[in-house]
């Protein structure tokens, strides 16, 4: 038998969470020392962003994501934070005609209209051709990735990338759909693509 050192295993795991602790403690300690965790009035910054047709003047963290300000301090909930690392495609937003990832876009920088799936509908309440064509297709199941993949749709119709079947399955990629409607969603973009093209 090997000599006895006086360590157990329960000694040993007692041990380590003491010393997990207390370093997770000191860093704690040195960023609210360091004024990390809160930026000063000096580090903010004033920004004019037009969100569906409505014009917000706002003083801005630079580092807020365009997707945690429209969440979290607009109450513009469609925009989905799916991965947060742009790999899904659930925050897609328009920024002009363009589809952005709004995760990866910060607001400070936003200078052209942001379009979320809130300011897709008509004025009156008509819904624009992409939701239609979603709803009669059944294009969704749970819901999550609906809004993103609706922006999505309707820029790849604008960028006429939306000419085939096999081109929209290319130019919708960057959008995943958990629930795999996929075979729905391309009929419904390319239901809507006829429509819009007609308006």
């Amino acid at each position: 038998m090997g000599q006895d050192t006086g360590i157990n295993r329960r000694k040993f795991l007692g041990a380590s969470v003491a010393t997990a602790s207390t370093s997770l403690l000191a860093r704690r300690g040195d960023a609210q020392s360091t004024g990390t965790a809160e930026p000063q009035l000096d580090d903010l910054v004033r920004a004019s962003l037009t969100i569906n047709d409505k014009t917000h003047a706002l003083t801005l963290d630079p580092r807020t994501t365009l997707l945690d300000l429209l969440r979290d301090e607009l109450g513009l909930t469609g925009a989905k934070k799916g991965c947060d690392h742009g790999q899904c495609g659930a925050c897609t937003v328009l920024l002009g005609d363009k589809r952005v990832l709004s995760c990866l876009t910060l607001a400070a920088g936003v200078r052209e209209r942001v379009t979320t799936i809130e300011g897709v509908a008509g004025a009156d309440g008509t819904l624009h051709p992409m939701q239609a064509a979603f709803i009669e297709h059944d294009a969704f199941q749970c819901g999550y990735c609906t809004p993103g993949q609706i922006l999505s749709a309707i820029a790849c119709v604008r960028e006429r990338h939306a000419g085939s079947d096999s081109q929209i399955r290319e130019y919708m990629s960057g959008n995943i759909c958990r629930c795999a409607a996929y075979p729905n969603i391309v009929a419904a973009v390319g239901q809507a693509k006829a429509l819009m093209e007609e308006t």
